[in-house]
This record gives structure tokens, sequence and C-alpha cells, in this order.
């Protein structure tokens, strides 16, 4: 039986192409689920990733005594992360069904990988660079930084998607699983 990663997608135009991490993971065996925030939702052809995936893409929390329809989560990568989200994570807010399964997969123990998209004026904001801090001292794997991907000008970010690094994803993820850390 493979093991489930979680995709979380965020509301970021990058986010049109988690189709190549989902096929990046499932090449190295994983079987993977997409989780979209509401705003991540807008950017992703949900049909084409149930498809590739073979389940449905969430974005909302299922109703009281509906069964689950996606397997539990051995591990999860959050891409791309957008600076609300990384914050909202930061101060256990789990307000949306990806906030809420970041929060418990934290809580679980599960090993997380985040990948934080954003432009240079909100990658400044103390509170964001605060919630960084604090994610990678819970021992989140938090991938950012100019040595992952430059952070650009407010307003070019549709020139800067093709950059993503969503290979060094799962290779965060991979040094995690290769160094012990437990994927439960």
């Amino acid at each position: 039986m493979s093991r489930v990663l979680y995709l979380i997608v965020c509301g970021s135009p990058a986010a049109r192409n988690a189709h190549l991490l989902v096929a990046l993971a499932q090449a190295g065996g994983w079987d993977v689920c997409v989780v979209a925030t509401p705003d991540g939702r807008k950017f992703i052809d949900d049909s084409a990733l149930a498809a590739q995936t073979g389940h449905p893409v969430r974005s909302v929390f299922k109703n009281p005594g509906d069964p689950d329809v996606l397997p539990d989560a051995h591990a999860m990568i959050v891409a791309p992360a957008t600076v609300n989200t990384i914050n909202k994570w930061s101060a256990g807010i789990a307000d949306t069904l990806a906030l809420g399964l970041l929060v418990e997969g934290q809580g679980r123990g599960l090993p997380i990988v985040a990948v934080p998209y954003t432009n240079t004026a909100m990658a400044a904001h103390p509170a964001f660079l605060e919630s960084v801090g604090r994610l990678r001292g819970w021992g989140i794997a938090v991938l950012f930084g100019e040595e992952v991907v430059p952070l650009h000008a407010p307003g070019t970010v549709e020139a800067h998607i093709d950059d993503f690094p969503w290979q060094l994803a799962l290779d965060a993820l991979r040094e995690r699983d290769n160094a012990g850390v437990p994927l439960r």
C-alpha cells in the first residue's frame, strides 16, 4: 500500500501548476490527494486534478456524519503557501479545511513541508517572518528564501510561476524520510 501525501494548494497563480508536483510525487510512489484553500480553488483545475489523483479535490469541511472521502495522510506539502496561510497556521487558526488539516497534521507529528510563495513587499512584513520562524522552530520544513525561489516584485507573479520549485518540496520530504522522521 502506498503512502498518502496531501498537497495543500493556496490562492496563488503558481497553484495552476500543482499537477507537476502530483506527477512527481506519484512517480515517487505517493498516493496524492489535493486539498485547496477556498482561494486556492480559483487557480486549479479540479476535474483534471481529480482525474490525475483518483481522489476528489477538497476545499470545505464535510458535513457531520458524512464519511471521509480521502484516505488519511502520511505527509503533507503546502505549496504554494500564501502569507495568509502561513500566518494563520502559525497562530493555530483552523477556519478552513486546509488549515484544519495542517493544524491537525502538525499535532499528529506528520512530516510537513511548506513552500511560501509571495512578493517582496508581503514577505517583508514582520508577522510573516515571525510565522516562518515559528513554524521552523516547531519542526516544519519551511522552504523560504532567495536560495529556494527568488521573491518577485508586487504585480509580477505571472512572469515567475514557472520558476516555482515543486521538486524541492518533494526533495525536502524525502530528506526528512531518510533522516528517520516518521511518515505515519
